[in-house]
């Protein structure tokens, strides 16, 4: 589960980065087993983040160990999409 707490750190460690590479990455290295997936933020449009800020957007993702959906669902989140806010 990610807690807003969690989220707003996540959104933090992302904005501390250079670039949205080197964001995930620093978000892999903190949360270790959060999956976290680089998007495009063309591809996003009409979603709603789970946290934003003028640099990043979060996206909750879902997996039925298959395939990656978003949800909003914190309690069912086993990662992070994150994009360039847009």
């Amino acid at each position: 589960m990610l807690s807003s707490a969690t989220l707003h750190e996540a959104l933090a460690i992302a904005d501390a980065a250079g670039t949205v590479r080197e964001a995930a990455a620093a978000l892999r290295v903190h949360f270790g087993t959060l999956r976290v997936i680089v998007v495009d933020a063309l591809d996003m449009r009409g979603e709603a983040p789970a946290a934003r800020s003028e640099r990043h957007a979060l996206y909750l993702g879902a997996s039925d160990g298959h395939c990656w959906a978003l949800t909003s669902d914190p309690a069912a989140a086993a990662g992070l999409f994150i994009a360039t806010a847009g």
